[in-house]
């Protein structure tokens, strides 16, 4: 792999680059369908869907690229799995900021109300 695909697939890796990911809905609703701990194959994420197999592909790729889904081979075929480990630091990312507002809003009361 090229040094430049590598920094570009680490970038992707970072807070930015799973909200990127996350950012469209076709993408979240298949989320919902991993979050139930199940690996899927990429018909079971197209049944019921108007998408095609290729854009399933397309979506998990971005996924994946960002560590959110990982590719598990069972015999001959490839399933997706959620990968919570992303989404947990993700939390944490937004819990920090939710922190340092609420210290900041805080700061604020007091010098308004003193």
């Amino acid at each position: 792999m090229s040094d430049k695909r590598h920094s570009r697939l680490e970038a992707q890796k970072t807070p930015a680059g799973v909200f990127a990911a996350l950012g469209d809905t076709t993408r979240l609703s298949m989320l919902t369908r991993l979050s139930n701990g199940e690996p899927q194959s990429i018909s079971r994420l197209t049944a019921g869907t108007s998408l095609s197999r290729q854009a399933v592909t397309k979506h998990l790729r971005v996924l994946a690229e960002a560590g959110i889904v990982r590719n598990v081979r069972v015999g001959r075929e490839n399933l997706f799995a959620l990968e919570p480990r992303p989404l947990a630091e993700l939390r944490d990312f937004l819990d920090r900021i939710a922190k340092e507002w609420d210290g900041a809003l805080a700061r604020l009361k007091a010098h308004v109300e003193g």
